[in-house]
């Protein structure tokens, strides 16, 4: 290893903040081997060996789509034959199925139809939380709510507002991808920009709402690209502490217009890795099960993750683009993936209170 790995990896164990340049350079040199130790130990000191996870129903309520992204495969038209749309007797269904498996949270995104107005957003939120009030909402993403702006003409405080008022409690950190304009002009040309998501999460972070935040990584970005995007959402965090957790989703090419690999176990290792040790104002990193797979989820528990997400029933999206994990995993199942990597399995609810600890 190294000098100047070496002198790095030191730096950031002494908890001095690390530098773009010397991101760029540790994610480019530093061996897999060293990055996950020094990560492990970074994510020890703010979490232990706990390693958390939520039961909970992801809903997307339909694919429908006026955008046309490149890396995505789950958005349609609407006269696609894959095209559907659900009622609200069907949500609630849906949710009323996994009520009866104790979920403490709904995570609810989907497409954006042409036809949906500001009042739908709302409405299905609101249905949602009169009908179970004791469910946390974690809804629509900073384009969903950049998209609910524009077609109402509204701010995104009013918006936001609107929503918390219906029954909102958390942003998802979808919408991401990756801020570079050179890559969002080439994947997302028609979406909130970079400028807006990032002003959206500010303004909700504002009115007391928290949210996650994603970074897609592994199409045609570059690793410089990659740590601009931490940079900025860490200089927000700096400003506002309202970022909850960091998750790195690895790109599936599957069904996407973009194509290309699937990334390499190493690189998604790396990005955990990396963003462990440079957001350090980030208390949570999740290892996203849907994304990488149970078993590499596993393994990047000891690569600064601290978080494998939850029961996840119905995930539609990154399953549309090839993932092949099967739908939804038992809290059996994902207690066992945590203790399989020698962490203490927590139960946590949305805000990241302990329900259960499975010692």
């Amino acid at each position: 290893m190294g000098k100047k790995v070496s002198f790095l990896l030191e730096k950031a164990l002494n908890g001095d903040r690390i530098t773009e340049e010397e991101a760029v350079y540790l994610y480019k040199y530093a061996p897999i081997s060293a990055l996950g130790h020094v990560a492990n130990e970074l994510n020890k000191r703010k979490n232990e060996d706990k390693a958390y996870f939520i039961v909970n129903r992801y809903l997307n309520p339909t694919n429908i789509c006026v955008y046309k992204c490149k890396f995505c495969s789950f958005g349609v038209s609407k006269s696609d034959e894959k095209a559907f749309e659900l009622s609200i007797d069907e949500v609630l269904r849906k949710i009323e199925y996994s009520y009866k498996n104790n979920i403490t949270e709904v995570h609810i995104v989907g497409g954006l139809p042409p036809h949906w107005k500001r009042e739908d957003y709302v409405g299905l939120i609101r249905v949602v939380k009169q009908t179970f009030p004791d469910i946390i909402i974690k809804a629509y993403t900073a384009v969903e709510i950049d998209h609910i702006a524009k077609i109402s003409k509204s701010t995104y405080e009013d918006v936001l507002l609107e929503l918390k008022d219906a029954g909102l409690e958390l942003l998802p950190g979808g919408g991401a991808e990756i801020f570079a304009e050179r890559v969002r002009s080439v994947i997302a040309p028609n979406k909130a920009n970079a400028d807006e998501y990032l002003e959206i999460h500010e303004t909700a972070h504002k009115l007391g709402i928290l949210t996650n935040v994603t970074m897609l990584y592994g199409h045609i970005e570059t690793i410089e690209e990659r740590i601009d995007h931490m940079s900025r959402i860490r200089n927000l965090q700096d400003k506002t502490r309202g970022f909850q957790v960091f998750i790195p989703l690895a790109y599936h090419p599957e069904g996407t217009s973009l194509g290309g690999e699937r990334t390499s176990s190493v690189d998604d290792l790396k990005t955990i890795a990396i963003s462990r040790i440079f957001l350090d104002n980030f208390e949570n990193i999740k290892a996203y099960w849907i994304t990488l797979g149970e078993k590499l989820a596993q393994v990047a528990l000891n690569y600064g993750a601290n978080d494998i997400d939850g029961t996840l029933e119905e995930e539609l999206v990154v399953h549309a683009a090839g993932s092949k994990e099967s739908y939804g995993k038992t809290v059996d199942k994902l207690v066992n993936i945590i203790k399989g990597a020698e962490k203490i399995p927590v139960q946590r609810d949305t805000f990241y209170n302990i329900i259960r600890v499975y010692n």
